[in-house]
């Protein structure tokens, strides 16, 4: 009996562990797409469309990563205008850019409460 329990508490262990391991891997995936979407408006607001550019593609596959980890409404939005960033900035339209990455660092922000 006492092996049965000790049995199932090592198991409950096991998978609240892995659990927590998944939450922790979307979180950092917000973590540092949050940074990058950052530092895509500071260099949108220079006028840098083609940085711009490299760093929203950056926080979008980051952002895609956390949303298969853990689906949000928050995350969902700031994909949507993480990708308006990065077309924005392939046009050469670092203004447009800026406001997309901005929209979507209000969502990331959100969803990394």
């Amino acid at each position: 009996m006492m092996r049965k329990f000790a049995a199932v508490i090592v198991v409950v262990g096991a998978l609240s562990f892995l659990a927590s391991g998944i939450s922790w891997a979307a979180e950092n995936h917000v973590k540092e797409a949050i940074e990058h979407t950052k530092e895509a408006i500071e260099h949108g607001k220079a006028g840098h469309a083609d940085v711009l550019t490299k760093h929203a593609e950056k926080a979008l596959k980051h952002a895609e990563a956390a949303e298969k980890e853990k689906s949000s409404a928050h995350t969902q939005e700031g994909i949507k205008h993480l990708e308006g960033a990065v077309a924005s900035g392939k046009k050469g339209d670092a203004a447009g850019g800026t406001k997309h990455a901005e929209e979507a660092l209000m969502h990331l922000q959100e969803a990394a409460k």
